[in-house]
């Protein structure tokens, strides 16, 4: 935010300005409001970048600290949260909702998660609704909120209490596989397709969520045993039922498996709420060779997972793939990775990289905080790419290796949007209306929507004061702004839709500009 623009409808703008620039206020009396007067100029476009962050709550490694919390440490520490995330000027949450066939929120479908309360099945006490309370607080915050989902993954190694009766390895043991020390959903069998799917459906309808999220873990990471020996995906009595019989190789199976089940999800989400994004953060390489410097883990043949596919075919609204090696590293370039995936685009989806800020800090392996700055600076030079995601939440609440402030202080200065997805629906808001009352020093700028256009998701608040525009960006509950200390020579005021997309602004300017 510009010093000398602020706001009173929320304390996440800047109340300091205001109380500074009140102190400051001239006291010329009457209403300085018909200085101004509609005008056809035109206003810049607003910056444009996903500025996402992972808020993890498998094994607590964000949210909640610890399980067991009382509900209101849980919703004061995700409060916290939600507070940094958007004094960063990030604009989205990634939050981890389903990290193993429990529930981060009131499900009928699968328990409430250990994670929560300590035991799973137990709800929170006072109840309260972690993931209703994370869309609301992200919203008023100007945050768009992810729900993130793990689709197979049955029990963490990491969890500790007793299986809930009503835990899909308890009600439907028939679907579940026990690989090394987890359990998954066998992707094989077409009943785990529909379980997982209804689970991700039940939340898109019931919550005013933004987008479905899942990250890279489809068949599991390869298991060995106590010889060291590589162990396969125990999905025999699957492949005898459905696999052998198509003429598809054992491999090529597992992988349509995956394909056809994140189709039939980007198409069910859609279908119930066009506007919300269905996002992958697939592991950072495709395959080794591609391109031709990079070698490494290979995706594609040990965790199924055509990730190439999914955006070329245009199933995702945004491919996060997870570039978690340094600028320089020879063999996992993130530029030479980064360019790679921009390339594999040709519906022009949105592709905005998973970053390593866990990497920050930590020892002499450690990384300093320019890496992060730097692969922000070369994901906006390279044409194709529109933002990133943090990897994680934990990363940017301490000091750690001073990512945060360097994060505040050289690329996050100033606030953008989230980019638009127009083809999620070309609807949006109509021209607001602007009104302006007050004095010189403390102008109230005022808005409403158009009741005839899309649903309003944030503002746009520009104005332009001897030459220089400045941009403040106000959630959807805001009604007006406070311009303190300066007269600027225009005024604007824009809506923007679920899908990003802006209405016309509605302009005032001072007689004579």
């Amino acid at each position: 935010m510009e010093p000398g623009l602020a706001s009173a409808a929320e304390s996440r703008f800047h109340l300091p300005f205001l109380l500074i620039g009140l102190c400051l206020l001239a006291t010329t009396a009457g209403s300085f409001a018909a200085s101004y007067v509609p005008s056809s100029l035109t206003p810049p476009a607003p910056a444009r970048e996903f500025r996402g962050v992972w808020l993890a709550t498998v094994n607590n490694l964000n949210w909640p600290s610890r399980p067991g919390l009382s509900s209101a440490q849980q919703q004061a520490e995700l409060i916290a949260l939600l507070d940094r995330a958007a004094q960063l000027q990030l604009n989205a949450v990634l939050f981890q909702v389903r990290p193993a066939c429990d529930a981060l929120y009131a499900s009928r479908l699968e328990p409430w998660s250990e994670y929560l309360t300590g035991a799973q099945g137990r709800a929170p006490s006072p109840f309260y609704d972690p993931l209703a309370l994370a869309v609301a607080e992200a919203h008023r915050r100007g945050l768009e909120l992810h729900a993130w989902f793990n689709p197979y993954r049955v029990r963490h190694a990491s969890a500790k209490g007793a299986v809930a009766p009503d835990h899909v390895s308890r009600r439907r043991p028939e679907l579940v596989r026990r690989y090394g020390p987890q359990l998954w959903l066998d992707p094989g069998e077409p009943a785990v397709q529909d379980y997982s799917l209804s689970v991700v459906l039940d939340v898109v309808r019931r919550y005013d969520v933004d987008g479905v999220h899942f990250d890279d873990y489809f068949y599991p990471y390869k298991e060995k045993d106590a010889a060291g020996n590589e162990l396969d995906f125990p999905d025999e009595a699957s492949w005898r039922r459905y696999g052998a019989r198509t003429g598809l190789s054992r491999d090529d199976w597992r992988r349509e498996n995956v394909n056809t089940f994140l189709r039939r999800v980007s198409q069910s989400v859609h279908a119930a709420k066009p506007w919300v994004k269905f996002g992958i953060s697939p592991f950072g390489i495709w395959r080794p060779g591609n391109p031709p410097s990079v070698q490494g883990f290979d995706a594609y043949a040990q965790l199924y997972a055509d990730s190439r596919k999914w955006l070329a075919n245009g199933w995702l609204d945004y491919c996060a793939p997870q570039l978690y090696w340094a600028v320089g590293a020879k063999e996992q370039s993130f530029p030479a990775l980064l360019k790679w995936w921009t390339e594999q685009n040709p519906l022009g989806r949105h592709l905005w990289p998973g970053l390593n800020d866990a990497k920050v800090g930590g020892g002499p392996a450690g990384w300093p905080a320019s890496e992060i700055v730097n692969q922000i600076r070369l994901t906006r030079r390279q044409p194709g790419a529109g933002g990133v995601i943090h990897w994680s939440m934990s990363s940017l609440m301490t000091a750690r290796g001073g990512l945060a402030e360097a994060l505040a202080r050289e690329v996050y200065a100033q606030p953008a949007l989230v980019p638009a997805s127009p083809w999620r629906g070309n609807a949006a808001p109509g021209r607001p209306v602007l009104t302006l009352s007050g004095a010189p020093g403390r102008i109230r700028a005022r808005w409403r929507r158009d009741p005839a256009g899309d649903v309003v998701r944030l503002w746009l608040l520009q104005t332009k004061t001897r030459g220089v525009w400045a941009t403040e960006i106000f959630p959807a509950t805001a009604s007006g702004g406070t311009l303190i200390g300066r007269v600027p020579d225009v005024v604007a005021v824009t809506a923007v839709g679920r899908t990003g997309l802006t209405s016309a602004p509605a302009v005032l300017a001072r007689k004579g500009d």
